[in-house]
């Protein structure tokens, strides 16, 4: 007798899932990109039309939550309380977006030649000749270096990227596991998922889960395999002890799975040194430079770069990127800053993030 599968229920409808938050006000902006891709935007309604704004710019996989994560004092809090004004942008990579799992496949030149440039268009029509910000995190950041370095995004009034931005350097053992995973993988799965109670006990997840969970201290499922093998991968993604313990319990909802088919595009940045266009001989990305890092010279606002100390995923990218830039670039102003004690994610979802964190990236925007 044939044992029947259950399939797992695939969201259709057209609304984003609700941002979880304990704002007073916000407005969520109905948002496409040019090319047609529903998106998510969201402005934090201060009160006030005077404030500079910052526009918040989410990793893979992860979306505008991390920024208001509600059990700590998040950095939508501390921009609010500061004199700014958030508005959050979901990109085609965030797990808030209905098709995150069944729409059709990109790369990240769409996240910069598309998404960015069309939301920081839209708040410039809304905001004036205010001064506007942009804070960015991991693959977000990446994707922003190359607006930026095409000219894409001019007159920002000041850049905070966290964790990378236009040197990615990944561990050996994480790019190995890449190749390695990607070949072996690509005709089997489409996504690397983190909430083992969608894909249950016996479905063909279950290894990735359970070579996870090797040498894990935690019991949870997810935390296994986003802090202790990052979507298999084998590196740690944040300081356990930073989280707090209901964010913990809410890894599963901040980050969604990781798709498999982006590997390639990661691992021809990781093999050059620098973020890259992966479409080369498609016309449609012509305005995008092949290099960023080549192109840097087109940067036209300060840059903080942060990193924390322990980061697992990207190492001392951030780093690499000041000395690289003072040394190709000396008129670009680049700074960079180290957090001690903290990995990759808890930086922005960390409980004591507010004290060790965000005081930095205020101190950078108040300089404007």
């Amino acid at each position: 007798m044939t044992k029947t599968r259950k399939l797992r229920r695939v969201r259709t409808d057209a609304a984003l899932r609700p941002l979880r938050h304990r704002l007073a006000a916000v407005e969520e902006i109905r948002f496409h990109a040019p090319d047609g891709v529903r998106l998510g935007l969201t402005r934090v309604d201060t009160g006030s039309t005077d404030r500079p704004a910052v526009l918040l710019l989410h990793g893979h996989t992860a979306s505008a939550d991390m920024f208001l994560v509600p059990e700590i004092r998040n950095l939508v809090d501390v921009l609010v309380d500061n004199g700014y004004e958030p508005w959050l942008l979901d990109w085609r990579g965030s797990c808030r977006l209905p098709y995150n799992e069944t729409g059709r496949r990109y790369t990240y030149d769409d996240v910069a030649l598309h998404d960015i440039p069309a939301a920081v268009s839209y708040i410039r029509g809304r905001i004036g000749d205010r001064p506007l910000f942009a804070v960015a995190h991991c693959i977000g950041s990446i994707a922003l270096s190359m607006s930026m370095t095409a000219g894409l995004v001019p007159d920002l009034a000041g850049v905070v990227s966290q964790g990378v931005f236009l040197t990615p350097r990944l561990p050996g053992r994480m790019s190995r596991r890449m190749t390695v995973a990607g070949e072996l993988m690509k005709n089997r799965f489409d996504h690397i998922p983190v909430d083992f109670r969608k894909v249950g006990l016996w479905s063909k997840y279950t290894p990735l889960f359970a070579l996870a969970a090797r040498k894990a201290q935690c019991p949870d499922p997810t935390c296994q395999i986003l802090h202790n093998s990052a979507w298999g991968m084998g590196i740690s993604l944040f300081v356990h002890e930073n989280l707090s313990e209901s964010t913990h319990d809410r890894l599963a909802d901040l980050f969604g799975p990781a798709p498999l088919w982006i590997l390639p595009h990661l691992r021809r940045m990781a093999l050059a040194g620098s973020v890259v266009r992966w479409n080369d001989t498609d016309h449609r990305y012509r305005e995008l430079p092949l290099s960023a890092l080549d192109a840097a010279g087109r940067i036209d606002t300060r840059v903080l770069l942060l990193a924390g100390s322990e980061n697992g995923l990207w190492q001392d990218s951030q780093k690499v990127c000041r000395d690289v830039l003072a040394n190709r670039q000396p008129q670009l102003d680049v700074s960079y800053m180290e957090i001690p004690g903290y990995g990759h994610l808890d930086t922005l979802i960390g409980r004591g993030a507010a004290l060790d964190v965000f005081g930095h990236i205020i101190d950078f925007l108040d300089k404007a």
